[in-house]
């Protein structure tokens, strides 16, 4: 609860400037009741007595290409329509902005609706209940529904096409309605003084808790609920207000909020109004002091602090509202309507030619913050929470923002420079309601404390590094708290101890300003305290008589432009002489101001919506302005209108930049234009500056005046001007000092019309050469029969082509890397385009031992290009070069017939040694695929067997062993046929040509793994599927393999095949041996349950004739028990091959039946194709 307008003032009266800047009167002297300003288009209705009734639209006639936009531009009426329907007193307004139309309704109860047709308004429907007097009406939020409350206590509720949805006779007498945001609940306020809660069924659901006045009876005149459509300054604030007559306010976060916020105004209240975006509230009244009254519209934020206050003439306020963006309000007083214009105090910088400001999304709780760079037109967005102000100078912003952990509230200082890079940052405990920076330090001061920080400018910050940088606390004087009405000498005063911050004063801090040597610090009772920086010593003290709002000083510290709350502007002088006085100067309504950065006597500030430029006390002719001062700087004003960039903040103009120059600028060019360099030159003597002296110059250099040059580059302390002029006086006709001159200035092509018309191509030529204009130079060059210095001509082009491969267009860069023959650039180009077939076809237009052909090796290297990366090394002889890339891309097969071709032996060894590598780090796989492609089948079969080996002990992985030994024997099949087809090749290089006994062993019994794991695999297959004889045959054949499959699968194997083809002998045979491995598996005790039952005898003994002698062969074995013949089993059936008829496959050269195989596509071993 705030119960004292004086301490708001000073708090918080730095957001906002407002004043009146228009006035329409009604006719007739009719006095007006109620306004409304159209949010969305702009319309204006006006109601009062006798039924008046207008409809009026301000509109800005500027035109585009005018500097004059904004508040500043013209408005003129483009409507102003009388509406008639009323008789009597039109006392209520409400729009529906989503379907354009406007009701309103009289004293006699009366309720018309308007709509928009062909540019004027007209009756679409008109309501009498002829029972009591309209109180209120509300459209809600999405213009669906209107809520109208009578006198009487009568409520209805209808749509937009004007058919009732309900109506509910409440028995009280009503005032005011309110629809919530969500449009779920309506408010009603009452006569006497309650709100009842209702939801939007019209079902009551209860009381608002409104905190009463002590005493007395009161009104409720003004129930605004912000919508939330235009985004929330912070995630949960205050948007609902409650006004009473009789000067109190109350703000809520909700219709149920238990803590709300009330304060005082002192005055009668009339209206309350909401902004567009809910972040200040407008409170219209009156207020009677000495047996007179004061209209006062008093402007809160939403937690209630008072912001501004604007004093309206006339007896009779009786209506406010905003305009659309928040930048004026029109009120309705007596028989006139008053338009008063809002400078809001952005939150915004201007810096190293960029502009840093904020705004907020609907949808994002975080504060946009957008860093433009003006001359680039360039922007960077940055997110960052709370942020409550910013300040630039120099080529660095501080941006402050508050933060709230664990219940405590700090806040951030972080330093950026121009492209929005943070630099450092501090957080402190101390609340920065002033804020300043120099080109080295920030001061921040709270009401009672000032806190100084030089921050550090060479290191870019992480997000890390900035949360470590804001909570490190330094020991030392790099930053320091220091009390206001404590006398720091600059001898070490002032510290980092919080206990600083408890101690309050009675004359608080109104407002700082500080440049790199001086600090000054206003103070509520009109002292001044000027600050000595960087050493931080208190030497001056001031008094004043204005309380200051805002300071800026001139560049020599000699003098200070003041604002006070009330917009009036003064000066103070920081030293006079003895005997002088302070100057008498004010001016009113002033909201923004700047010095001139070369100049102490030259200042720019704002007045309404004008700019005057004061040198001295006198003032120049104004312009007409709206814009926000960046920078005065060489006789130029720039500034922001900021009204309009933060209309469309995500995509900035650089017309709502403007660069308006002073008076002396420019009649110096109008003199300089019209009358002559002698009349001017005593103008600029009287004006001296050096803007104006370089201006002088330049017309003279025009005009040839070649001493009136020299005079102005002195006076302008120009040496390189200076030295030009002596350079003219050099040549030997005007011609030549005309092209020089146009040159200098930068009207280059005018420099190189006198050098064509003086038949002095090669000037021209050089000019163009010395802008680095390549285009124009080969123009030049053509045009002058095409003959030129092919040096030239090769420069051109090479820059042509860097000209284009630095905008990436590397297509067009190629082109003239031709022309120019830049071989090294082709084949950096080439590179980018991927176009691999002409930077391999570079190797051949290169001279041997050329260094680029290392480079274009490379290139082919990393893309995989092996042929073409080696042929380039061997070019340029570089053979070992050659190996390794071979090597590294894994062409081995490459590398070693390199090394053939070259007499390289230590390939093997690298080879040997890149496999050991890889097995040492598990990639068996990998080596394999080396070995393989460097044709060292039998090192890959080795470790191909060795992982079959691996496989075979899980005995789900049948299937994938047999797989494993398959491709090792397929390797040795290709080691086979390449010995066939090198016979002649050196021993050195083929060392496996004399096998030693290991590798013939390996080779003579390749496929002995495959056959045992392909005959497990048939066996399996044909059990299951029946063939139970030809299964038991298949099973004996594994007999062969027990070094490669377990003897104890083996025999395990037939005896399940016997017992389910009832050969109980075989499977005795087979018991045996499982008995004779592992007895103690007890294969006894399941052989003694199965021969219990069944002898040990087979059932039917199969023999097959011996084709070699006259014995028979056992079914089970392939071998003849009289001559010992041993017969190939075959692949498909298992079957011993007695016959002379077999088909044989090529690959792995093993046997089956012709009849057999009919039916395969593939070799049921190998799975080679059978062709």
């Amino acid at each position: 609860l705030f119960r004292s307008n004086e301490y708001k003032s000073y708090l918080r009266f730095a957001e906002m400037f407002i004043y009146l800047s228009k006035k329409i009167a009604i006719p007739n002297n009719i006095r007006l009741q109620c306004i409304s300003w159209n949010n969305e288009h702009g319309w204006i209705a006006c109601g009062g007595e006798h039924g008046l009734l207008k409809v009026l639209k301000l509109e800005v006639q500027a035109d585009k290409n005018s500097k004059v936009r904004g508040l500043a531009a013209p408005s003129n009426l483009s409507m102003n329509q009388t509406l008639e329907g009323h008789n009597g007193t039109v006392q209520v307004i409400s729009w529906n902005e989503q379907h354009i139309k406007l009701t309103t309704s009289d004293q006699a109860g009366l309720i018309i609706v308007w709509t928009l047709y062909k540019g004027s308004w007209y009756e679409e429907m008109i309501n009498n209940r002829n029972k009591s007097l309209v109180r209120d009406m509300q459209w809600n939020s999405d213009g669906q529904q209107i809520c109208i409350i009578y006198e009487d206590g009568a409520v209805i509720v209808g749509s937009v096409d004007g058919n009732r949805i309900w109506g509910e006779e409440l028995k009280t007498n009503l005032a005011k309605v309110q629809w919530s945001p969500d449009n779920h609940i309506i408010l009603f306020a009452t006569l006497t003084g309650e709100i009842l809660i209702y939801n939007a069924q019209g079902t009551k659901l209860g009381r608002l808790n409104l905190v009463s006045p002590p005493g007395g009876a009161y009104n409720i005149v003004g129930m605004k609920w912000y919508n939330g459509s235009h985004g929330y300054e912070e995630g949960e604030t205050y948007c609902l207000a409650i006004a009473l007559d009789i000067g109190r306010v109350q703000l809520m976060k909700s219709e149920t909020d238990d803590k709300p916020i009330t304060f005082e105004t002192n005055m009668t209240i009339v209206e309350v109004q909401w902004n567009h975006n809910g972040s200040l509230l407008a409170v219209a009244g009156s207020h009677f002091t000495n047996e007179k009254t004061t209209n006062l519209v008093e402007f809160y934020n939403s937690h209630g602090a008072l912001i501004r206050t604007l004093k309206v003439p006339g007896k009779s306020l009786s209506s406010v509202s905003w305009e659309g963006g928040s930048l004026r309000v029109a009120l309705a007083v007596e028989h006139f309507i008053y338009f008063a214009n809002i400078r809001p105090d952005y939150k915004w910088g201007y810096y190293s030619e960029t502009l840093v400001y904020t705004y907020l999304k609907p949808d994002i709780l975080d504060t946009c913050i957008v860093f433009w760079d003006v001359k680039n037109n360039i922007r960077k967005v940055k997110y960052i929470v709370n942020v409550t102000a910013i300040k630039a100078f120099g080529e660095h912003c501080v941006i402050t923002n508050k933060t709230s952990e664990n219940g405590k509230t700090s806040w951030t200082l972080t330093v950026f420079n121009a492209i929005g890079t943070p630099l450092d940052s501090r957080t402190v405990d101390l609340e920065p309601k002033s804020l300043s920076i120099t080109n080295n330090a920030v001061v921040a001061a709270n009401d009672h404390v000032i806190y100084f920080w030089q921050f550090k400018i060479n290191t870019k910050l992480t997000v890390l590094d900035l949360a470590q940088a804001s909570n490190l606390r330094r020991k030392d004087k790099n930053e320091r708290f220091v009390h206001v009405d404590d006398t720091p000498s600059g001898i070490g005063e002032g510290s980092l101890d919080p206990k600083i911050l408890s101690r309050f004063t009675d004359d608080p801090i109104t407002c700082i300003r500080a440049n790199d040597r001086l600090l000054v610090v206003a103070r509520q009772s009109g002292a001044l305290q000027l600050y000595t920086l960087p050493r931080f010593s208190l030497d001056q003290r001031h008094q004043t008589s204005v309380v200051a709002k805002k300071v800026a000083i001139n560049c020599d510290n000699t003098r200070l432009s003041i604002i006070d709350p009330n917009g009036i502007l003064t000066f103070f002088d920081l030293h006079l002489k003895d005997g002088e006085s302070q100057p008498r100067f004010e001016r009113k309504d002033v909201w923004d101001m700047c010095w001139a950065d070369d100049n102490p006597e030259l200042l720019a500030m704002m007045e309404k919506t004008r700019m005057y430029v004061f040198k001295g006390v006198d003032p120049e002719e104004p312009i007409l302005s709206s814009g926000y001062i960046c920078e005065f700087s060489k006789l130029q004003i720039r500034s922001a209108l900021l009204d309009e960039i933060i209309r469309d903040p995500e995509i900035p103009s650089k017309d709502n930049i403007l660069d308006l120059e002073i008076k002396s600028l420019r009649d110096t060019r109008e003199l300089l234009d019209k009358v002559g360099i002698r009349d001017a030159y005593q103008f600029i003597e009287d004006n001296s500056h050096p803007r104006l002296w370089r201006l002088l110059a330049d017309s003279a250099l025009e005009q040839l005046q070649l001493e009136m040059a020299e005079r102005a580059f002195v006076r302008c302390q120009n040496y390189e001007g200076i030295q030009f002029v002596k350079r003219l006086n050099k040549l030997d006709s005007e011609d030549k000092q005309a092209a020089e001159v146009a040159a200098y200035q930068g009207k280059f092509e005018a420099a190189e019309r006198y050098y064509l018309d003086m038949d002095r191509r090669d000037l021209a030529v050089n000019l163009r050469v010395k802008l680095g204009d390549w285009f124009r130079v080969v123009q030049l060059l053509k045009s002058g029969g095409g003959a030129g210095n092919d040096t030239l001509y090769q420069k051109a082009w090479n820059a042509i082509g860097d000209y284009y491969a630095d905008r990436l267009k590397w297509s067009s860069a190629v082109s003239y890397y031709v022309q120019a023959q830049n071989t090294r650039k082709l084949i950096e180009c080439y590179y980018l385009l991927e176009d691999y077939e002409k930077l391999g076809g570079l190797i051949d237009e290169i001279h041997d031992d050329n260094f680029l052909l290392e480079e274009i090796a490379a290139k082919c290297a990393s893309v995989g290009m092996c042929d073409e990366a080696a042929r380039a090394l061997l070019k340029c002889k570089l053979v070992t070069d050659a190996v390794d890339v071979c090597v590294s891309l894994n062409q081995w097969k490459k590398a070693v017939e390199i090394a053939k071709e070259h007499n390289i032996s230590s390939v093997h060894e690298m080879l040997a040694k890149y496999a050991s590598h890889l097995l040492d780090k598990g990639k068996v796989l990998e080596a394999i695929e080396l070995y393989r492609k460097a044709n060292h089948f039998v090192d890959a079969a080795k470790l191909l067997f060795k992982l079959a080996v691996e496989s075979s002990e899980v005995p789900s992985h049948t299937l994938k062993t047999k797989k494993l030994y398959v491709l090792g024997a397929l390797l040795i099949e290709q080691h086979k046929a390449k010995n066939l087809n090198n016979k002649g090749l050196n021993p050195m290089l083929m060392p496996t040509l004399d096998e030693n006994i290991e590798n013939s062993l390996l080779i003579d019994n390749a496929w002995r793994g495959a056959e045992a794991y392909h005959f497990l695999l048939l066996c399996q297959r044909q059990l299951f599927e029946g063939f139970t004889d030809a299964a038991l045959k298949t099973a004996h054949a594994l007999t062969d393999y027990e070094d490669i499959v377990n003897p104890e699968v083996i025999y395990s194997v037939i005896a399940v095949t016997a017992t389910i083809a009832k050969s109980f002998g075989a499977c005795s045979n087979a018991f045996s041996k499982l008995e004779s491995i592992n007895a103690n598996c007890g294969y006894d005790e399941l052989a003694v349950e199965i021969f219990t039952r069944y002898p040990a005898r087979d059932s039917r003994l199969l023999k097959v004739d011996c084709t070699n002698c006259d014995g028979t062969i056992n079914g089970f074995s392939n071998v003849c028990s009289s001559c010992d013949t041993k017969y190939p089993r075959c692949i498909v059936t298992g079957s011993p091959l007695t016959g002379s008829q077999y088909w044989q496959c090529d690959t792995c050269n093993h046997r089956a039946n012709e009849t057999d195989i009919v039916t395969f596509s593939t070799c049921p071993l190998c799975h080679t194709l059978i062709g």
